[in-house]
C-alpha cells in the first residue's frame, strides 16, 4: 500500500475509531459502572469484532448488501432494536457502589458480534474498503486496512474505557451516576439518528 494511502487510512480509521457512537458510549459507561478491568472482555471483543467484520465486507459480504439491500434493511433494524436494548440497560445499570454480581458488563463474544448490528461499524466499514482498497492488490490492502483498524480500535477502547474508569470516583453518588447513566443511554439512542435519515 503506498505510503500516502497507509497515512490517509491510518487518520481515517483513528478519527472514525475515536469519535463518539456506540461502542465508544457503552465502553464509557462499562468504565464508570464495572470498572477498567472487568470491561476488558468487552474491549477485546471490539477489538477483534470489528476488523474481522471490515475484511469480510472486503471479501464479498460488501457486495451481497448491495445487491440485497433488504438484507442490509434488516440488520439496520435489528441494530436499531438492539441498540435500544442497550440504551435502556445502560439506564438502568446498578453503579459504583452498587452490588452488580447480578449485572455483567458485555463479554468478548457479546462485544464482537454487536459489531454487526452496529450502524456506525457498517457505515466505517463500507466506507474504508470503498476509499481505501486498492484494487491492483485488492486482497493485500483490504488485510492492511483490517490492520489498521485493529490499532485504532485497541487506541479508541483504551482511551474510552479509562476515561470512564477515571470518573468513577466523580460518579460515586448515585444521583449522579443516574444522571451520567441516563445520558449515556439518550447518547446511544441518538447515534441511531444518521441510520434513520
Amino acid at each position: 500500500m503506498p505510503a500516502d494511502i497507509l497515512f490517509a487510512l491510518i487518520g481515517f480509521a483513528f478519527v472514525t475509531s475515536l469519535t463518539p457512537g456506540p461502542n465508544n458510549i457503552m465502553l464509557l459507561s462499562s468504565g464508570v459502572n464495572y470498572g477498567f478491568r472487568r470491561t476488558i472482555p468487552h474491549m477485546l471483543g471490539i477489538v477483534a469484532g470489528f476488523p474481522l467484520m471490515l475484511i469480510a465486507v472486503g471479501l464479498g459480504l460488501g457486495q451481497i448488501l448491495e445487491r440485497a439491500p433488504q438484507v442490509f434493511v434488516g440488520l439496520k433494524i435489528v441494530g436499531g432494536i438492539y441498540l435500544l436494548y442497550l440504551a435502556w440497560k445502560i439506564a438502568n445499570a446498578g453503579g459504583v457502589d452498587v452490588d452488580n454480581s447480578n449485572k455483567k458488563p458485555f463479554t468478548f463474544v457479546e462485544a464482537a458480534a454487536f459489531q454487526w448490528v452496529n450502524p456506525k461499524s457498517w457505515v466505517a466499514a463500507i466506507s474504508a474498503i470503498t476509499v481505501y482498497s486498492d484494487t491492483d492488490n485488492y486482497l493485500q490492502s483490504v488485510f492492511w486496512i483490517g490492520l489498521v483498524f485493529f490499532f485504532a480500535a485497541l487506541a479508541s477502547v483504551t482511551t474510552w474505557t479509562g476515561f470512564g474508569t477515571g470518573l468513577r470516583t466523580f460518579l460515586s453518588k448515585p444521583k449522579t451516576l443516574r444522571i451520567f447513566n441516563i445520558a449515556m443511554a439518550l447518547l446511544l439512542v441518538a447515534s441511531l439518528w444518521p441510520m434513520l435519515r
